[in-house]
């Protein structure tokens, strides 16, 4: 399987809606959609797609908080092909991403329960939960990773 980790265009926008809209209700509340739109219209320091064989997979950005925050966002894989390491090749694209950024100290993701275990296992440590954040039944968990020197 041939994998492709590209920059995301505004050509891009109805396949990476549509894999929000896979992803939905099962990760992400209905309710999101709006944010993810302006996100992608608004908000996007730096966002990419994953391609398998030509096709979008995944997508995944990267914003920044701060001069020394860099922040994992909207990180959503196609259902049909989660289970496959492509998220973790996305998110380790990422990392990588902000750690030639001299100045980020800090990388940390708000996620859900949902994700969580998927974040835990690629390196990152839970900080806070807040309760229906999101939505009802959608917990925030904000979780920092350990930038290794």
């Amino acid at each position: 399987m041939k994998t492709n980790i590209r920059e995301y265009t505004p050509s891009d926008n109805h396949q990476v809606l549509n894999l929000l809209r896979l992803n939905t209700p099962e990760y992400f509340a209905v309710e999101e959609e709006n944010d993810f739109i302006n996100y992608l219209e608004n908000e996007i320091d730096f966002y990419y797609v994953i391609e398998l064989e030509g096709q979008i997979v995944g997508c995944g950005g990267v914003n920044f908080r701060d001069e020394n925050t860099g922040v994992i966002s909207w990180g959503i894989i196609h259902p049909e092909y989660q289970k496959m390491r492509l998220g973790s090749k996305l998110l380790t694209h990422r990392i990588q991403e902000l750690q030639k950024i001299e100045k980020i100290t800090r990388i940390t993701v708000r996620t859900t329960q949902l994700v969580f275990p998927f974040f835990e296992k690629n390196g990152f440590k839970l900080v806070n939960i807040i309760e229906n954040y999101w939505a009802d039944g959608f917990h925030l968990y904000e979780m920092d990773y350990e930038i290794k020197i």
